[in-house]
């Protein structure tokens, strides 16, 4: 059975256009390597943050919505997303 989840990750916001985009394919190769497949990428731009993150005021927001029928893809994605430099905050749901 396929389940879907999406992926809510806020990245540096001192990050520059390439390096942001080399981030953003990181993470969607980390999804399918790990049985997923990307449905679809929501870019929300530079936000500012409600309180300061790590001396930061403001974050570029992604929601990325992807299916997978291993159960075990989100653990495998949080596991590596969690230990990026560029990504501030993650939170992966099931939908």
């Amino acid at each position: 059975m396929t389940s879907t989840y999406e992926l809510a990750l806020v990245l540096n916001g001192k990050l520059e256009d390439d390096a942001r985009a080399e981030a953003l394919e990181k993470v969607q190769n980390y999804i399918t390597r790990f049985g997923g497949s990307v449905v679809n990428v929501d870019d929300w731009g530079k936000k500012r943050f409600a309180y300061d993150i790590n001396k930061q005021k403001e974050g570029f927001y992604y929601f990325i919505k992807f299916q997978s029928e291993d159960n075990n893809c989100p653990n495998e994605l949080e596991a590596n997303v969690r230990i990026m430099e560029s990504v501030v905050r993650y939170l992966v749901v099931k939908q």
